[in-house]
């Protein structure tokens, strides 16, 4: 079995600056890290358990697959819908309850790349702890 010591997501925007302006600026994700210099520079930031990575740049905007996304657990899915809104993010979904029970909500960031951010709520199995 391999050891995972860390993990990260890695992306290639089209564009780093706008890509920056999104995942920092319009999410409020915290840096962890940067790297290197100029427009081009790594930029590695917190995703609560892991980390997203914006590093070098892609010829054109990245293909996205309809099958890969980032999920991002939040609190409250409609005071981040509300948060978002306010700082410029496109909500492509509003918050939905699921059949599932959990309540999610998407966006795109600039490359297209979907984003879930997922509430979980008090009642659902993946809050369920045994013997708490």
């Amino acid at each position: 079995m391999v050891h995972v010591l860390s993990s990260r997501v890695l992306l290639r925007p089209s564009d780093p600056e706008r890509s920056r302006d999104f995942y920092g600026r319009r999410l409020g994700l915290a840096v962890h890290r940067e790297f290197g210099t100029g427009p081009e520079r790594g930029t590695v930031y917190f995703l609560g358990g892991g980390f997203l990575e914006l590093s070098g740049r892609a010829e054109a905007a990245p293909a996205g697959s309809p099958d890969v996304r980032l999920w991002l657990q939040v609190e409250d899915a409609e005071a981040a819908r509300e948060e978002l809104t306010g700082r410029g993010v496109e909500i492509v979904r509003p918050p939905v309850k699921e059949p599932w029970g959990l309540i999610e909500m998407w966006i795109e960031d600039p490359d297209g790349t979907p984003i879930v951010l997922v509430e979980v709520p008090e009642e659902h199995p993946l809050r369920y702890r045994p013997g708490l």
